[in-house]
């Protein structure tokens, strides 16, 4: 089984304005970084529109309506302070929701081993009930949520997915994905990140219903080691004793040391070891299941050294 690719170039027509950091040239920077030989048995696939059921179930159909309605038909609308609208912010949305959910549909199904949705608006941000810090819909949750409900066990396959771990390591606590998470036992999230900074949580002692909250924020200039460090002693073994059936990476690359918006001094050398070893966890665990989608990453040439890194060891897990 292979590596599959879910991207769209619909997800370039989200356009937050000239001088806003989420800008679409940072899908051109991530896939043009993989388009090289290295990269040339990625099945690559054009991600579906989503339907709106699917996002309805993390952020309930009220929430959905009011998002899809403020897209404006011309210039900018504001859905909060960083997350703004464009023309094309409603079909962009649309496509990264559909890619977690085909790319999910993919790795359970066993046609692919392993998912990277390359799409924008970013989503760990997005809590159910409002947007936040550049993102409309939770990408990731929504794709942990339909896991459950399409292939759970009344779907009859095999190895039907009840407990569902999402590992998170952007520079920015996913505070969305946490919130979303916060009330079921099999849900779970960890997350390294840098603190204190935006949104301002991802403290330690939010732990979730069942403990099924692992936060280990890192200082700033925190440097390798100490990620590593905190991936190892704090995050893994938690994921490894939480047993899940499939797991999802909220790959954010804003971490690297060329990162305009943080300061933890991460290397692109860092997101490769942290997905060979979620990919030895997934193999252990979970039939080797990993969906990853993109979040952060600010800096053009670091996000695609760094999502270069992090594809590279996807494809060998």
């Amino acid at each position: 089984m292979t590596t599959v690719l879910y991207s769209h170039s619909a997800c370039e027509d989200h356009d937050p304005g000239p001088k806003h950091p989420e800008s679409p040239a940072r899908l051109r920077a991530v896939l043009e970084a993989i388009s090289g030989p290295r990269f040339a048995d990625l099945t690559r696939t054009e991600a579906p529109l989503g339907d709106t059921a699917p996002i309805a179930r993390v952020h309930g159909t009220d929430y959905v309506k009011r998002a899809l309605a403020a897209v404006p038909v011309t210039g900018y609308q504001g859905l909060d302070a960083d997350t703004i609208l464009s023309p094309g912010s409603g079909q962009a949305a649309l496509r990264a929701t559909g890619a977690l959910v085909g790319a999910t549909d993919d790795v359970v199904s066993g046609r692919h081993r392993n998912a990277f949705c390359v799409v924008r608006p970013p989503g760990h941000h997005a809590e159910p009930s409002q947007s936040m810090g550049f993102c409309l819909f939770n990408n990731v949750a929504i794709g942990a949520f339909h896991a459950r409900a399409a292939w759970g066990p009344e779907s009859g396959i095999a190895h039907p997915i009840e407990r569902v771990a999402v590992v998170d390591f952007d520079v920015h606590h996913g505070n969305g994905t946490q919130a979303a998470f916060w009330d079921d036992p099999n849900l779970f999230f960890a997350s390294t990140h840098q603190l204190p900074l935006y949104p301002g949580t991802g403290s330690r002692n939010e732990t979730g219903v069942s403990d099924n909250i692992v936060n280990a924020p890192l200082p700033p200039g925190a440097g390798s080691n100490a990620f590593r460090t905190a991936f190892e002693v704090e995050i893994l073994p938690r994921l490894r004793s939480f047993k899940p059936d499939i797991i999802f990476v909220s790959a954010g690359f804003d971490a690297h040391r060329a990162d305009p918006l943080a300061q933890l001094e991460f290397d692109a050398e860092d997101f490769e070891w942290a997905t060979a070893i979620l990919g030895v966890v997934a193999a252990e665990t979970c039939h080797g299941r990993i969906i990853s989608t993109l979040e952060g990453g600010y800096h053009l040439t670091a996000l695609g050294e760094s999502a270069d890194a992090h594809l590279s060891a996807l494809m060998r897990a």
